[in-house]
């Protein structure tokens, strides 16, 4: 990769090896306990609005990059690549798309260059258009766009006031097909596969066919396969790529075992480029403790990222990581013992946010989206705020693109589901088409694929249209979009709504508080949040959170009142009630 470790190495030699040794520190007991840990993350990433796309499926900001390595589009229902790239995230970035949903986090797919080839299994023939399929972790893919195309990115995104974070891999790489050759034995696995019901069965072993598993338990040194090193000889980086390999393992001491040279792989972009923080896949699938040197290697790039780009850092927000840990979440769900934050093997329990994780995904969310908005929010309050998770934090979701039990597949309650999400307690993911109702029903897609089509962006009005001309699909479409962008710009200017302490006032009509104590990262903060109101006028009862004087924003409507008489009074046509101070 295009890095400088001969320039910088000696400046955070000693960095690493503090950061790691607090890492290993402030963990050594964690493992045997739940008890909570304190309040360690910053309160912006417990309540951040994460947009997740599939960078093939987002938009298409340059077609010349639409066909690579003779990719052919023969692949099953919805399992070729389809265009999707990194510049057309960067013009959604540049038109506001993002800020007007309230987005404060991006998270890409993996954008590392994929196999070349097609695989074929029983789901049908697909193609690497995820990015889970890597084949080189130092290089983009070109059906994603070019190392500067995500350089582009990166700063647009921060130039809007928006983090990145990068979708990375450990666990595995992409099988062999055709046109790549295996991986060598000593780098992976491809047999056994995981038998689920122990660590070792989680671990030690390959999740399916097309994915070889990498020997993450492994402390010994092995060699470049030899397909890297023609391919970075073929590409004229040959020598600057074992230059920068010499430094880093020279910095570190750690041994040239295969989850090492991938540490340093995933962490060059963070130094080069300043992205905020990983999203982990298969966490639970590699040893926890390698976790720890990569959140600390990501930190040590970040903090230097930083320091060399002061005119760019926008902020002292450190090295965040959320991690996908299948069957983990909130309230006991699955593997998850209920009253902990433990993660349970069968065999053997672990503490991932002792392992390097501030934040892991709540696989649990979209069940528990069937239950009724109190129960949620308040059962989700006490767990972050006085239960196992205090001090930590959780991104919730309604959909993604690998959960096979998606709330409302149909898209028959999209304003509930919208309601349910954004103003529950924890940080939201949305994934991409949300807020535009993307179809979820392929009945010739089979799998994951079903969950994978591309962006809806015809169902909104062109920008050049005026109402009267729009169709109902567009009329529909624009206005959830609307709902959804109101509750993203409450999330976005109110920490409280996912940090702060839940209370419910009033049943029904429904109206609840959140408030967040002052901390030495934030200003205090409180809202007051009322669903199912008469539409018109209505008077909203503040149980004294906000003094007489004081002036509110209703961001539903986007009106301007002020406090009298310990309430307020509004005439709107909706009965969503989004109450906050006005942003200082």
């Amino acid at each position: 990769m295009f890095t400088h470790y001969h320039r910088v190495q000696s400046a955070y030699k000693l960095t690493y090896r503090f950061v790691l040794m607090i890492f290993m520190l402030n963990s050594t007991s964690a493992l045997a306990s739940s008890a909570p840990q304190g309040n360690s993350v910053d309160p912006f990433w417990q309540n951040a609005t994460v947009y997740f796309m599939m960078t093939d499926r987002f938009a298409n900001g340059d077609k010349s990059n639409d066909q690579q390595f003779e990719r052919k589009p023969d692949g099953a229902t919805l399992r070729n690549f389809m265009g999707g790239d990194i510049k057309g995230v960067t013009q959604k970035i540049k038109s506001g798309y993002f800020t007007d949903l309230g987005v404060d986090v991006l998270w890409l797919t993996p954008l590392n260059e994929q196999i070349h080839g097609r695989w074929d299994d029983e789901w049908g023939r697909s193609y690497p258009f995820h990015g889970y399929w890597i084949k080189d972790w130092t290089a983009i893919d070109p059906n994603f766009g070019t190392e500067q195309d995500m350089a582009e990115m990166i700063a647009t995104a921060h130039a809007h006031g928006i983090k990145v974070l990068a979708d990375v891999i450990i666990n595995h790489t992409g099988p062999k097909t055709s046109k790549d050759v295996a991986w060598p034995d000593e780098w992976v696995r491809t047999k056994p596969y995981c038998s689920w019901d122990s660590y070792k069965g989680n671990v030690e072993c390959a999740l399916a066919s097309s994915l070889t598993d990498i020997r993450t338990e492994s402390e010994a040194p092995v060699t470049l396969p030899p397909f890297l090193i023609e391919k970075w000889r073929s590409e004229g980086r040959l020598e600057q790529e074992l230059a920068e390999l010499d430094a880093f393992f020279e910095r570190t001491k750690l041994p040239r075992a295969p989850k090492y040279f991938i540490t340093k792989w995933i962490t060059d972009w963070v130094r080069e480029y300043g992205i905020d923080g990983f999203r982990v896949d298969t966490a639970k699938h590699v040893e926890a403790d390698v976790w720890k040197i990569v959140k600390a290697e990501g930190t040590t790039a970040l903090a230097q990222w930083k320091a060399e780009h002061p005119d760019q850092a926008r902020d002292n927000k450190p090295f965040f990581m959320v991690g996908e840990v299948m069957h983990f979440g909130v309230d006991g769900f699955k593997n998850t013992p209920k009253g902990t934050r433990l993660y349970d093997y069968g065999d053997k329990q672990v503490d991932f946010f002792a392992n390097g994780f501030d934040s892991l995904i709540n696989m649990g969310f979209a069940a528990h989206a069937e239950q009724d908005m109190e129960q949620i929010f308040s059962t989700y309050s006490d767990e972050l705020n006085q239960g196992a998770l205090k001090g930590v934090s959780v991104l919730n979701y309604v959909v993604s693109h690998d959960d096979p039990e998606p709330f409302d597949p149909k898209r028959e309650h999209p304003y509930q589901a919208a309601l349910k999400l954004m103003l529950a307690p924890g940080s939201a993911q949305i994934y991409y088409g949300d807020e535009l109702a993307r179809n979820l029903t392929y009945p010739d897609a089979v799998g994951d694929a079903t969950w994978r089509s591309f962006m809806n962006w015809q169902d909104l009005p062109p920008a050049d249209n005026n109402a009267e001309q729009l169709t109902p699909k567009q009329q529909y479409t624009q206005q959830l979009l609307e709902h959804w962008q109101k509750l993203g710009q409450f999330r976005h200017a109110h920490l409280s709504v996912g940090a702060g302490v839940h209370k419910m006032l009033q049943k029904k009509p429904y109206v609840f508080q959140r408030t967040l104590a002052a901390t030495e990262q934030n200003a205090a903060d409180n809202v007051i949040v009322a669903i199912g109101m008469p539409k018109g006028s209505k008077v909203i009862e503040l149980h004294k959170l906000f003094k007489d004087g004081t002036e509110l924003k209703e961001y539903y409507s986007g009106t301007t009142v002020t406090v009298h008489d310990n309430q307020v009074t509004l005439d709107t046509p909706f009965d969503v009630v989004l109450l906050g101070a006005l942003e200082q």
